[in-house]
């Protein structure tokens, strides 16, 4: 890679549990962003992103599904890598924690650690989430028993076990030091507040391993246990830097800038993590930035609720309200997700917010102005760039203001304010056009005030395009093309590009070409007529619905199934018979819970063996929040009745 520092940009590494969603999305598009902007800006740079795959609750939900857990996890990161190719995403590594180089380097963090005393064992008594993989003191913990985390609150165990602990506790004063003597180290200014008062309350020392489940990272010389995930996890920013085996390219790297959401911020990586490093002599990382949430009505979207939609499944839905290209849909959606979300802040998310958007900032004002002034170069100038008169040192002013705009949103990681920069520009030409109205000066023979004008226009919008390449690399390539420009703007150097004055008099530009077509209601109309006609196709007669047979049954016993987290086997009797059912309803009520109730079920449905037991008919239930809610009569009824 050369001597030279890169600018090394990371995302989390996401779990393998489900698959990627705009929030997802939002972290990775914002590092392709400061990534491709620090390339055009001729800077070295490494971008990570990657997947976490060592977590129990990935196993069992792997052998729930009766697959390897490695094949599982395989197809999951495949996943990811192809989400992220159709969006227009291009990181130089993807890390995955399953890797041997990853293995290798926590494995030596954890001996360096124990090496120096900072890793110890104990016996860890408390409560554990499998779901959210976290131990919770019992002060943190409710009557209920319940996950503290709002988004999962599914029931808690007790563990007592002897595992290693990191003396967290012991660098709580060394972390304050450090915020304080870095002022923009955690990003933005109100969360830095909160790490300082989470800091500041007290560091207790955490518990780094688990018994070992048969998947995860073990314990150097104690294969017995494995490596807590989230221990495991964090280490993967240096995994990738080739440390400690190779110190030149490791040296090139680290630190990092890191990105993330606001949930893994401040216990984490603003806190777990330094000291971690602080512990075997590493630097921390270079900066560290929270951003919000998508919220959905006020509350927060997230994967377990499905409220969040698959990324290229929205780039779909805008390709079909507008008409535009796939790819141009895409960098419509990236620029949709960098502009409406308030970096730093919660954002509500819409698809009616994202469709005003569109219309007003791409179809209307940067996409009509690009077609009316080409319109008007091959109506008035014969296709070709006119020869300006003079200089416009206004907008030449406005330029250079607006380049040292997009400096310091950068740095402040306000992507949205850079796209706000931009506008001033674009909204300037826009008013511009309509003040000159080169029309009409061309009619009154004022060829040459009319020619400075079109050339003025055509250079704003080339140098627009310039500022947009990172969030939007393959539609400023078309707009460039159009402009008579063959090399994509995001693959320039940024300081001799955005001098103005650069667009060659003389050069031809191309037909116009509307790349963001409007979004009419005519076009949502048909939309939602086609989804009607697909939803229609799917109804099915009364005839069908009389071949299933649902039946009243009550729950005479019920067990855990060995080796899950989620299923009881249940002996019920259906009407003097009695059937096996695996059901997956351990994480909402326990065998207890479910004995002597009376409960519906689909009783012709061909058997499944499911982890070794045959389950005879299938357990109805409603899903709330990702939890299974059993559906019973609502008052006893004959064991046996027939629903209908």
């Amino acid at each position: 890679m050369g001597s030279e520092k890169a600018y090394y940009i990371t995302t989390p590494i996401y779990y393998v549990n489900s698959s990627p969603h705009i929030g997802s999305t939002l972290t990775t598009l914002a590092a392709d962003v400061l990534a491709r902007y620090h390339k055009m800006r001729g800077r070295k740079v490494w971008f990570l992103t990657g997947t976490d795959e060592n977590a129990i609750k990935v196993h069992r939900a792997a052998q729930e599904r009766g697959v390897p857990t490695q094949q599982f996890v395989d197809e999951l990161a495949a996943e990811f890598q192809q989400a992220w190719k159709v969006m227009h995403i291009e990181y130089d590594d993807f890390i995955r924690t399953t890797e041997p180089r990853h293995v290798r380097v926590v494995q030596e963090f954890f001996r360096r650690m124990r090496d120096n005393g900072d890793i110890y064992k104990g016996i860890y008594e408390g409560w554990y989430c499998v779901s959210d993989e976290t131990f919770f003191a019992p002060s943190d913990v409710g009557e209920d028993k319940l996950c503290p985390n709002a988004e999962c609150r599914r029931p808690l165990q007790w563990v007592q076990e002897e595992d290693y602990f990191f003396r967290l506790s012991a660098y709580g004063d060394r972390l304050l030091q450090y915020i304080e003597e870095h002022p923009d180290w955690l990003e933005p200014e109100f969360r830095k507040n909160e790490v300082i008062a989470f800091i500041k309350q007290g560091l207790r020392d955490q518990s780094v391993t688990r018994a070992n489940p048969g998947w995860g990272i073990p314990v150097p010389g104690e294969p017995d246990k494995v490596i807590y995930v989230w221990f495991d996890a964090l280490i993967n920013y240096v995994s990738a830097t080739g440390w400690p085996e190779d110190m030149e390219r490791y040296q090139q790297l680290w630190p990092a800038v890191h990105l993330m959401g606001k949930e893994i911020f401040v216990r984490f990586h603003a806190t777990l993590w330094p000291a971690m490093l602080m512990s075997i002599g590493l630097p921390v990382p270079e900066r560290i930035f929270g951003h919000g949430w998508w919220t959905i009505g006020g509350e927060k979207g997230s994967k377990s609720k499905g409220n969040l939609p698959h990324p290229v499944q929205l780039a779909k839905d805008i390709a079909a309200w507008s008409g535009a290209d796939f790819d141009i849909a895409v960098d419509a959606e990236r620029y949709l997700l960098i502009r409406e979300m308030q970096f730093g802040l919660d954002s509500e998310f819409s698809e009616e917010s994202f469709r005003k958007r569109y219309n007003s900032d791409l179809a209307n004002d940067l996409g009509n102005l690009l077609n009316r002034t080409l319109n008007m170069v091959w109506r008035y100038a014969d296709g070709r760039v006119p020869e300006p008169v003079e200089r416009n040192t206004d907008l030449a002013a406005l330029a250079a203001d607006i380049e040292k705009g997009i400096a310091e949103e950068v740095y402040r990681f306000r992507l949205n304010g850079v796209l706000e920069q931009i506008w001033r520009m674009v909204s300037r030409l826009n008013k511009y056009l309509d003040e000159q109205a080169p029309w009409s000066l061309y009619r009154n023979g004022e060829t040459g005030r009319a020619q400075g004008v079109l050339y003025d226009v055509l250079e704003g919008v080339r140098l627009c395009a310039l500022w947009l390449a990172p969030t939007m690399p393959v539609a400023t390539a078309r707009i460039w093309q159009q402009l008579g420009i063959d090399t994509p703007p995001v693959q320039a150097s940024w300081q001799a590009e955005s001098m103005w004055g650069r667009l060659q008099a003389g050069s031809s530009v191309q037909q116009p070409q509307p790349l963001f077509p409007r979004i009419t209601e005519e076009a949502l109309t048909l939309k939602t007529q086609k989804e009607t006609e697909m939803e229609q196709s799917n109804l099915i007669t009364i005839q069908d619905f009389q071949k299933l047979e649902i039946k009243i049954a009550e729950v005479k016993s019920a067990e855990p199934v060995p080796n899950t987290s989620k299923l009881l086997k249940l002996t019920v009797d259906i009407g003097g018979e009695e059937r096996t059912l695996v059901a997956g309803i351990a994480e909402t009520y326990s065998p207890q819970d479910v004995i002597g109730r009376q409960i519906v079920v689909l009783t012709n449905l061909q058997p499944a063996t499911i982890r070794g037991v045959q389950s005879q008919g299938m357990l109805l239930a409603a899903e709330v929040d990702g939890k299974a809610i059993l559906l019973t009569p609502d008052k006893p009824v004959p064991v046996g009745s027939k629903v209908r």
